[in-house]
Formats: structure tokens, sequence, C-alpha cells
């Protein structure tokens, strides 16, 4: 049903665009379900706390008071502070928006109530995008897309209001990606691949950092998969940083709909020069960083400290990332990052150096090699690098390489994703090496597969120039003793080749009778 809705949703919005560029286009939809979502949720409170002021066996209890003393009495913004939920002041509330939606002023109304919105909460302060006002669309589509939004419902508890706004959210944020082409991968990463790297890594508490967190997938993921597990929302920290102010305020409120505290710094802006959390030592890291960024070198990151293992070049960014995040690990922590296939074998400008010296360091743990067109429409080919400081005492001086390439399913003709049991089954594996399998798992101990898995001796990784590539490690897949039924199919294929090269033979003398009887001579 929510699918249904979703798509509806969708089609709608995507019909209303017109001709604005959906990398525009995107705010304003993602604003106004953001706001709708708020005034939503401060209603049904409102309404929760009306009933409990008027029911004598309720503490909230307000005595035989004038209906007029009640409705100024909900205006109390504590009641609404205490339940984690968003004060929305009059002329920010949704009646009234939708009331003005057909008003040439909407734009203006919209903006206002961001405004106000922001004023009332503090956690939201400069992250609310207001552009309502000076957005091209043609006359109408704006209140025509208010009337599309209005018709999102979120349920009838907080719970299920958040969880039905973080799926459509999450929806929209992907049909954006792929609708914007490349620039809109850069700040969404597949749902699939994010949730192989949570599953991995494996996060129930402590301190999640993100250094290139995009709209915050990373930890909304993280997030899920501990409530999953037993756990509860709060029991990780969440920090995050983003140079991109329209993708910073977009993280924001994609972990602020879903009641999720974080600190992605005080501003937008780049981890390399400006880091945000310089003091940070996190428990787990998860990123996606743009991919073979040449443009990234500061003069000042000179000598930077966070150059453990060797200067990255200047004109690639991949070593830079590992060494960033290697930094602000703490000692028992563990990090999971999507980088282009190349940073696994690159030899240039020093990359070569860095990886034999990480490799040698014992700090990488697990590389998984992916299918290809996971990401929206980039051909590049990706592979998951995971890091850890502290290895299990049995696995010290190994490395699990995973070969996952052909594992992928297509769900339209240019986009692949791992299903759940995929990322089970690499989930349980890399938990199975580590000695860490948890109840219910269908893999219990770790063996190397053939064409999967295999761990792997740091001194054969260095034999071969510490490549860290898994189809170079995990050899081939075993396949059944089958001479006669390899021979039954080479006769068969045999037979129809011969009866392909006759046809063709045929074919070629009818064609030589036709021309000839136009008058051509061979």
């Amino acid at each position: 049903m929510l699918d249904d809705i979703k798509k509806t949703l969708w089609a709608t919005a995507d019909k209303l665009r017109t001709n604005m560029d959906a990398a525009e286009y995107k705010h304003l939809v993602l604003g106004l379900i953001f706001l709708k979502y708020i005034s939503d949720t401060f209603a049904a409170h409102r309404s929760e706390v009306r009933a409990r002021l008027a029911d004598p066996d309720d503490e909230y209890y307000y005595g035989e008071a004038d209906p007029a003393d009640i409705e100024a009495e909900l205006e109390d913004r504590d009641y609404y502070k205490e339940a984690n939920v968003f004060w929305v002041q009059e002329g920010a509330r949704w009646e009234e928006l939708r009331a003005a939606a057909k008003q040439p002023d909407i734009g203006k109304r919209i903006d206002d109530a961001l405004t106000l919105t922001e004023a009332e909460n503090p956690r939201l302060k400069g992250i609310l995008d207001k552009r309502y006002a000076r957005a091209q669309l043609p006359d109408g589509k704006l209140g025509e897309l208010v009337d599309m939004v209005a018709t999102i419902g979120f349920g009838d508890t907080p719970d299920a209001a958040r969880d039905t706004l973080g799926q459509v959210y999450e929806y929209f944020l992907g049909m954006f990606a792929n609708a914007e082409g490349k620039r809109g991968g850069q700040f969404y990463t597949p749902a699939s691949i994010v949730k192989t790297l949570v599953a991995v890594l494996n996060p129930h508490h402590g301190k999640v950092y993100d250094p290139c967190c995009g709209s915050g997938g990373m930890f909304v993921q993280s997030e899920k998969f501990i409530e999953a597990h037993g756990g509860k929302l709060g029991d990780v920290s969440i920090y995050g940083q983003e140079s991109n102010p329209t993708t910073w305020r977009l993280a924001a409120m994609n972990l602020a709909i879903r009641g999720i505290d974080f600190n992605l710094g005080k501003e937008p802006a780049d981890t390399f020069t400006h880091n945000q959390h310089k003091d940070l030592r996190a428990d787990f890291i998860l990123a996606n960083p743009p991919f073979n960024i040449s443009d990234w070198w500061h003069g000042s990151l000179e000598g930077d400290p966070r150059w453990h293992y060797g200067d990255p070049p200047q004109g690639n960014a991949n070593y830079a990332w590992l060494q960033h995040m290697l930094h602000h690990l703490k000692p028992s922590g563990r990090a999971g990052i999507v980088l282009a296939n190349g940073s696994m074998s690159s030899s240039q400008n020093n990359e070569g150096v860095i990886r034999a010296a990480m490799v040698d360091a014992d700090v990488v743990e697990v590389m998984i090699a992916l299918p290809g067109q996971l990401f929206f429409n980039t051909q590049i080919p990706a592979c998951l690098w995971f890091l850890a400081k502290q290895k299990p005492q049995h696995r010290k001086g190994q490395v699990l390489f995973i070969d996952a390439r052909k594992l992928g399913r297509m769900i339209s003709r240019v986009q692949a994703e791992f299903d759940d049991a995929t990322i089970a089954r690499i989930a349980e594996t890399a938990a199975a090496w580590r000695g860490q399998v948890e109840e219910g798992a269908t893999i219990t101990e770790y063996q190397d597969q053939p064409g999967f898995c295999r761990s792997v001796p740091l001194a054969e990784i260095a034999q071969h120039g510490h490549v860290l590539t898994p189809g170079r490690y995990v050899g081939a897949e075993e396949v059944e003793n089958d001479d006669e039924a390899f021979a039954d199919k080479m006769q068969k294929l045999t037979e129809k080749l011969g009866e392909q090269m006759a046809k063709g033979a045929e074919l070629d003398a009818l064609i030589r009778v036709k021309l000839g009887g136009l008058g051509y001579e061979f």
C-alpha cells in the first residue's frame, strides 16, 4: 500500500516539475514534506494533550475549564518539547498553508513558515531551505505541489508517522538521485550498499561518524539496524560532515524527522581543510566519499597528522579519505568505506606505497568486490573497504576477501542491488570470520569458499604487490565433475554450428543467383 502511495506521489511531483532542474526541485518537494510532517505530528500531539487536559484521571487534568482556556493552555510549548515534538507556531501550520495554496504569495508564506519554525526549534536553526518565494515554477504549480503533499497521511502514532515519513523521504531521495544523474548519485548511496556496510560493521552503540555524509542515509540505516537488533534510538551518537550547503540541510532534515540527535558540525565545510570534528575518535565510521576527486588538495594539508601511512597524491583523494577515517577511529573502532575499484590496485603517485603500509600495519580487515550498476547513473565499478585498528586475535595478520560481483540482481534495465539474503550472507560470513556469530545466524563457522571468500595471510598479499582485488585471491568457483555432460553439450553445439554454416552457404548461393540476375558478375 505504501509503495503505491510513494509511486503515485512521485509521478505527481515529477509531472509538476515541468522544466525545473531536479537538483533544484528536490528541495522544494522535500522541504514541503518536512513541513507537512512536523505540522501533522504537532496537531496529533495537540489533540492528545487536549484529551488529557479534559480527563479527570490524568495528571494533565485542567479542571472544569472554559474551552477557550483549554485552547490557550494548548499553546504551552512545554507539552511538545517534553514529547520531542517540534513546536509549530501559528502562521506555520499546514492547515493555514493549504488554505492559501492558490494565493499568488504562497511561496513567501511557506518561507515565512519555515522561518517561524526555525525560530521556535533551535536544532533546526540555519537548516531549513527558504527558497519558495523565488522558485522558478509556472503560476499555480507551487500551489498544486502543496495540494499533492497534503495527500500524504502519516499514521495515527508518532512512531508510525516517523516511519512513513522516513520511507517517503528515502524514496524521494532515491528517485531524485536517479533524475539528477551522476550529480544526484553523489549525495545518495543506494540502500542495499548502505545496508551491506552497516550489516558488516554491526554498529550497536557508541559514536558513529560519516565525514562525507550526503543526505544522512548511513545514519538512518544504522539506527534501523540497531532497533532491528534489540537496541533503541539513542544508543549511538551521530557525527557527520558535508561540504555542500543544500545537501547538509537535507541530511539535518532527514535526521530531524526521525528524531535522531546529530552533530553535523556548525556549518557545511570541506572535511580535509575544515575538519569539524578534529578531536573525534569514533567507534564506527561509514562513508561513501566521492570517487577519485582530483581537486581536493590545499597547501595547508602538507604534513597533516592524518597522513600516517604516507602523503596521498594531490590528484586523487581516495587514500586521503582512507587515512582520514583511520585517524578518527578509536583503537577498538572499525570503518567501512565505498571506493572506486582502482583504489585496490593503483600504484600511481604513492598510492601503492600507502596501501602496502596499511596492509603491513594490519589495519585492512575485509575487502568486498561489488557488482556493476549498483549506483545511480555511474558505471564506475566499486568496492567496500573495511578497516580495523585491532583485529580479533585469531585473525591478526589476515585479510578476508569476498567477491560479490556476481551476486547483484537487476531491479530495472540499468539498476542492480543486493537482496536481503545476499546482504545476510556477506555479513554473516564476515561475522563468522571474526568469531562474532549472532544468535539465529545461518553461517556459524567460517570456511573459505572458492569463488566467494577466502582468508589470506599478509605474506601472500605482499607477494601480489599488496593488490587487494578479491578476485585475485578467492579463486574460481568449484564445479562438479561433469565430463559427460560437457561432451554432450559440445556435440549439440557442433551440430548446431554445422546447421548454421549450411544455412549460411544456402543464403550465400541464393544472394549470388539474385545478384547475377541483376547483371552482377562474381
